[in-house]
């Protein structure tokens, strides 16, 4: 498929379709979407290609940061079956990412999952990341194909700086809610829970164990 068709397919689930994250509509409609094709999701022959352009992407909110901009790394040759699979291949991913990642974690944020100030650090800046496929039990989560969001954690720091970021949030929980039935419940606001219980979409049990550890430490 071509990357043009690639793009115009996710615009349209997002613009066509009402997508409940406002956010997500901004940046579609904005045209500050960086979406990229990769190998089977989880696989390492991709990462060095995708730690440069996620280094680009960190690259480019550098030289604009005035617009939320997001990161979209998508996996059409994965064929995921299952939520679980789709979990354990996200944190795979992750996990390759961070080896090949030389630079130091976000001090503002932890690398310790069970924490509940834990961000995903690329390139020295905390991420907030949403992992999304065909099989998610979560209507807004559902891709064309198994796909990693990639946001910087920073451009949401900037919308409660505004003052605006909890109207946000509030307005995309409750379209969220709506299109769902109900509120997805590993949605905390960040520092109140690890947020890597959010990263897969998945509902996980209490005692579910984040399998990430950074490989620097």
């Amino acid at each position: 498929m071509m990357k043009k068709e690639m793009k115009k397919m996710y615009e349209d689930w997002i613009l066509k379709n009402n997508h409940p994250c406002v956010m997500a509509q901004t940046v579609f409609s904005q045209e500050n979407v960086f979406l990229k094709e990769y190998n089977y999701l989880g696989d390492q022959s991709h990462i060095e290609e995708l730690y440069k352009d996620l280094r680009e992407y960190l690259d480019s909110i550098e030289r604009d940061d005035n617009q939320f901009k997001t990161f979209l790394a998508v996996f059409p040759k994965s064929d995921i079956k299952s939520e679980d699979e789709f979990e354990d291949l996200l944190w795979q991913e992750l996990f390759n990412i961070n080896k090949v990642d030389k630079v130091k974690w976000d001090p503002n944020v932890s690398s310790d999952p069970e924490n509940e100030n834990f961000s995903f650090s690329i390139g020295g800046k905390a991420f907030y990341i949403v992992g999304m496929h065909p099989k998610s039990s979560r209507l807004a989560r559902q891709t064309p194909f198994p796909t990693i969001a990639f946001n910087l954690h920073s451009q949401f720091e900037k919308l409660r700086d505004k003052g605006a970021y909890q109207k946000v949030r509030n307005k995309i929980r409750d379209r969220d809610e709506k299109l769902q039935g109900f509120i997805n419940p590993e949605l905390e606001d960040f520092g109140t829970s690890s947020e890597a219980r959010q990263y897969s979409g998945k509902n996980h049990e209490q005692e579910w164990k984040c399998p990430f550890h950074n490989s620097r430490n």
